[in-house]
Order: C-alpha cells, then structure tokens, then sequence
C-alpha cells in the first residue's frame, strides 16, 4: 500500500467512524454529496507531497525536496466550547448546521431530551466558534470542540439534556486528556459578540463533575490591591474590551447581575476563582 492510499483511508475512515459506531444514523436532508466534496478536498491537501518552495533575499531558490516521515498523527482538541443554539428545536438546527451557504457546524448537538447528535469527527474543525479569543489563543475553531445545547437562549436547560453533557463530557476529558480548565462558553472566548451558553447554563453543576472550576461558598475578601484585570487575563479572558470582559466573567460565574461593573461580592468571586487558576502555573 502506498502512502497517497493510507493516506486517503486515514482520512475516510476517520469522518466516516463516528457514523458508523453510533445507531441510529440520523439523515437529515441529502447533503451527503457537498459533505463529500469537503473530505475529498481534505483528502487532496493531505496526499500533496511538494517541496515547499522558497526563494532567498536575492530571489534565488533554495534547493528543497519532500520526504515522507512515518511519525505523525492528527492533532487532538484540547478545549471544549458550549453553546446553546438561540434556536426552536433540534431539527432546526440540525437542518442548519447541513446547509453549505450557512457556513456554521459543531462537532455535537444535544436535544432537550438528552439525545446527543454527532455532527463531525471530533479531530476535524468545525465553525463553532467564530472570532474569539482565549488567553493566547485567537483561532480556537482550531483546538476545540464545538457542542451546542438545544434551547433558545431564555429558558432554563432540561436536566435530561445536562445529564448527557456530562456523560458526553466525562468522554472527551478521558479520550483527549483535556484540562479541566478548558471547559468554557461561546460567550467566555467571544467577546461581546456572543452570550452563550446564557445565564442559566449550571457551570457550577459542570464544575462540581470536573469541568472548570467554580467559587468556593466561603469567600476571602479580595485584597485592597487586587489586580483583577490582570485575574481576569489569567483565567483567559480578553481584556481589551474590559466591560465586555466583565460581563462574560459574569455570565459564566455570577449569573444573577450582567452589569459591567464588579461589586464587593464579584470582585471576591473573582479573586477566589483566580487563585485556582494561579495554582495551576
């Protein structure tokens, strides 16, 4: 066997596997010939084998060549982003995560009945996140996970539906060996372009289950010289947009007041859940 064929085989049976583990298969429109197209063009970058071509300063080409190495593998996600959908029901979203003109995916879906849709191969990049930023990381469509949650933004989430999120969860930690801080939200990483998943997403039950953290029900007074952009850069928010920023931290850890102002209480919140994350370093 050649390497273009293991090559192609690598790549078919990766997109391909998910679908044919999981029963019942869920067909949704007759797409399957634009998906097609996506793998085949997948396939076509990863069977190239040209030099990379370079020139030197006085525009004289420097001698290049391919050879194939045997060590390699895909690159693995490393964080996981929840949504919720700002749509009526599965299906709507399902239909719309397999139009091509509507440039928009995720790897999982979850009804509000806890049925949980596999949408693509977990080592694939799907358009989940959009513009977004996370600590150092500007192009987290490249090392996450997309999961949208059935529910349209202003309504509490169905306990059937988070009780597969964490089963779903306590996979991808275990398969990926994906720090537990990097369970976050849409809202957390798209600053202040996004708001979900929305104020009633229990992080504190996901954190209590291993992903992210939360704050401790007794609270230290944060000190006088709390520094807490500099908190809020650390646990990875953007600052740049400070308001923003605080209103996502909010979101995610306060829930009940989406001001962009930090209280006494907020900033003791804050400074609690910043000494976890300084732990870690």
């Amino acid at each position: 066997m050649n390497f273009k064929t293991t090559i192609y085989i690598l790549a078919a049976a990766l997109t391909f596997a998910s679908c044919k583990t999981r029963k019942p298969v869920v067909i949704i429109n007759n797409n399957e010939k634009v998906a097609k197209s996506q793998i085949d063009s997948l396939v076509d970058m990863l069977k190239a084998q040209e030099p990379v071509m370079l020139k030197d300063s006085a525009g004289v080409a420097i001698p290049s060549s391919f050879v194939n190495t045997v060590n390699f593998n895909l690159r693995k996600p490393n964080y996981v982003i929840i949504h919720h959908t700002a749509q009526d029901s599965t299906q709507q979203t399902l239909n719309t995560f397999t139009l091509a003109r509507t440039q928009v995916s995720a790897h999982y879906v979850i009804g509000r009945d806890g049925k949980i849709v596999h949408m693509l191969n977990d080592y694939l990049r799907s358009w989940h996140a959009g513009v977004s930023k996370w600590g150092s990381i500007s192009d987290m469509n490249s090392c996450s996970i997309g999961i949208e949650l059935d529910n349209n933004g202003l309504q509490p989430f169905e306990d059937a539906q988070i009780k597969s999120l964490i089963v779903l969860l306590t996979q991808l930690k275990k398969v990926y060996n994906i720090p537990t801080t990097n369970f976050i939200g849409h809202a957390d990483i798209a600053i202040p372009r996004k708001n979900d998943p929305s104020a009633y997403f229990p992080w504190k039950t996901l954190a209590q289950n291993g992903f992210g953290y939360w704050s401790d029900d007794v609270l230290e007074l944060a000190p006088s010289n709390f520094d807490y952009i500099a908190a809020l850069r650390l646990i990875g928010y953007d600052t740049r947009n400070l308001p923003g920023a605080i209103k996502a931290f909010k979101l995610h850890f306060i829930q009940t007041d989406l001001t962009p102002q930090l209280t006494q209480l907020d900033l003791n919140v804050l400074y609690n859940v910043y000494k976890k994350y300084a732990a870690l370093n």
